[in-house]
């Protein structure tokens, strides 16, 4: 077996009794006990009230922090993966930051290109038609040539989410993917996962696997194909849609009454 190749029957996420800290004090306990298993194409969203952990979940998920203690295996790879040899495995993950984290002094093309330049070592003009491709599928070629800080929210969000996928990941994290939207961007960002967790999409030919983070349910339902609540720094999972829809928690309740803008 190569180096960095996983055996293909192995989940992509398997947390056995993980404990999260926080990005910013890694030492600080967010979430205990966490046992969660991601199989190949599943659609999840991870849901939870502001201040449950959701956004450092994600990043210890994403490997950019280790856990506190337990055990976190990425397509059977302990994370954080840090060896080089197994960069491959590294890059089969992508992440999307809830405020894009763009470099401010490059234009969206550049943005887009960076990860094509860096890990597979292309000139721009190289990389130039798989960005192309990209701007024409996110529609964002008005702003191809603009700096990120010429861009409100909408457009920067989405800018984070293509270059997270130039790679052609087949893992996909979104932090609060929705938070700050206008309504007509809320439903193109719900029909756009909802394309790439289905086959032939224009990134991979298998469906992506999805994690999103939200803090209102309303939106994912009918989308989304599994769903786990954070509360009381624990992951409860709840299962499918119709077990979120049976669901009698309270904060299930609390998080499907919220309004779809909300994020």
């Amino acid at each position: 077996m190569e180096p960095g190749k996983s055996q293909d029957s192995a989940p992509p996420i398997l947390m056995q009794e993980v404990a999260v800290g926080s990005l910013q004090d890694p030492t600080t306990l967010v979430l205990d006990n966490v046992n969660w298993t991601v199989n190949s194409a599943e659609f999840w969203v991870v849901a939870g009230l502001q201040g449950s952990g959701k956004s450092d979940f994600l990043m210890m998920t994403a490997g950019l922090m280790a856990p506190l203690r337990g055990r976190y295996r990425f397509f059977n790879e302990e994370m954080p993966i840090l060896d080089e040899d197994l960069l491959p495995v590294r890059l089969r993950l992508g992440l999307v930051f809830e405020s894009g984290q763009l470099f401010n002094h490059l234009t969206v093309s550049e943005n887009l290109g960076l990860p094509l330049r860096y890990h597979h070592n292309l000139t721009k003009a190289d990389a130039a038609p798989a960005v192309q491709q990209m701007l024409d599928e996110m529609e964002l070629g008005p702003w191809a040539d603009s700096t990120p800080g010429a861009l409100g929210t909408n457009w920067h969000k989405r800018v984070g989410l293509a270059r997270a996928l130039m790679l052609k990941p087949e893992v996909l994290l979104v932090d609060n993917a929705l938070s700050g939207l206008d309504l007509r961007h809320i439903f193109w960002w719900l029909d756009l996962l909802e394309r790439l967790s289905r086959p032939g999409n224009f990134v991979r030919n298998e469906p992506l696997t999805l994690v999103v983070t939200a803090s209102d349910l309303r939106p994912w339902v009918g989308r989304a194909r599994q769903f786990a609540i954070l509360k009381k720094q624990q992951m409860a999972v709840v299962g499918d849609s119709a077990q979120l829809e049976a669901a009698r928690d309270d904060l299930v309740g609390e998080l499907l009454a919220r309004a779809p803008h909300n994020g």
